[in-house]
This record gives structure tokens, sequence and C-alpha cells, in this order.
């Protein structure tokens, strides 16, 4: 392969993850192949080996593109304020990750790790579905566990609790909204869950008062 500019070698590499998130969420990971993904981005099979040792080094390279790491989610946010408002951190940051999942490419990439990914050599969707799940819980757990300790979380909730709930409310809307993104819009919707879910998480003004 002849020597490319970086740029020129960048511009290959994300020509070729696109073009495998167009296989892949037409025929699945299993049954698309590296010759098709190379053919589909008007390429040959060496530009792909150029790039990715396999299929499954191209498949976690795509996933990459569109990780959510929550407290990356935060500190897009900016917001120094938010130490002392983890709750409202909490919020802020579920608000911001739901704009980014309605974005095609999120939503395509996300949509091939959950339903159109099937265990297949060293590609192992239901890993990465529980690395990504415990990722978020423990971040929360921080936020949950702030909270707590500055008098704004619920008395007779646990921070773990808390998390482990927001975890698993969220992980289903997810799931939902996935199999019908054309039905509603997960920033609304998802607004609308998360403000009732953490209202009935936080301790009351009046309680919070009386510290």
């Amino acid at each position: 392969m002849a020597r490319k500019t970086k740029a020129e070698a960048a511009a290959t590499r994300e020509t070729l993850l696109d073009a495998a998130e167009d296989m892949f969420i037409a025929h699945g990971v299993a049954r698309t192949s590296l010759d098709q993904i190379a053919r589909h981005a008007g390429m040959t099979r060496g530009a792909v080996y150029w790039h990715f040792k396999n299929k499954a080094d191209l498949f976690h390279a795509m996933l990459q593109r569109v990780r959510l790491p929550f407290e990356d989610l935060v500190k897009e946010l900016d917001d120094t304020t938010l130490d002392q408002q983890p709750l409202e951190a909490v919020r802020l940051a579920c608000l911001n990750g739901f704009a980014h999942l309605e974005q095609p490419r999120y939503r395509r990439v996300h949509s091939i790790l959950l339903h159109h990914c099937e265990t297949f050599g060293d590609i192992d969707p239901l890993a990465m579905q529980n690395e990504m799940s415990a990722e978020t819980c423990g971040a929360l757990l921080k936020y949950f566990n702030m909270a707590d300790k500055l008098g704004q979380l619920r008395p007779c909730l646990a921070p773990d609790v808390a998390a482990q709930i927001m975890q698993a409310m969220l992980a289903g809307l997810f799931h939902d909204w996935l199999r019908n993104h054309e039905s509603y819009s997960i920033r609304r919707e998802g607004a609308r869950l998360i403000d009732t879910q953490l209202a009935l998480m936080q301790r009351s003004p009046a309680a919070a008062a009386d510290l």
C-alpha cells in the first residue's frame, strides 16, 4: 500500500468504519466479511488490513467512535458548580447522552451492538454491553455517594441502590428506544423520566433545610 499522509490515512480509516456500519446494519456482524466492507468502501481488502488487524479490531474501533462514558458526558458540561449539585450533574449528563444518541451514527452503532451482533470470534457483544453498564453504574454510584454526603439523597435510599435503579431505567429506556426510535424522541421522553426518577430519589427541600 502506497505511503499516505496522516490526514489521508485517517480519512481512509473513517471511510472503512462508515462502510462497516452500513454493512453491519444491512447484514449483521457475523455475516459481513472484510471483503464486503472493502468493496462497499471502494477499496481493497489490503486497505482494511492496513488499518485493522481483523474484523474484531474494526468492530471495536467502530464502537469506540460512539462510546459515551458517563464521566465524559459530565465533563462536556464544563460546569464547576455541579460539584455541589451531584444530582443535577446526573440529570444534565443523561440529557447530554440522549442528545448524542439521537445523532444517526450513535444510534446506528449502538443498534448494531444490541440488535445486529452475535457472538463471533473475538467479538462478544454481551461482554461489551456488560462493560458499558458497569462503567455507567460505577459513575452513577460516585454521584449518588456525593449526593448522600451532602444530604441531598432521600435518607431511606442507599447510594448503591440509587445507582442500580438509575442504570436499570437508562438501560431499559435505551433498549426500547433503539427498537422504536422513530416513534418518539429519547431526549424528550428521557428528560421526563429522568426528572421524575430524580425527584423521587432526592431529599425533600423541607428535610434538607433541617440539616
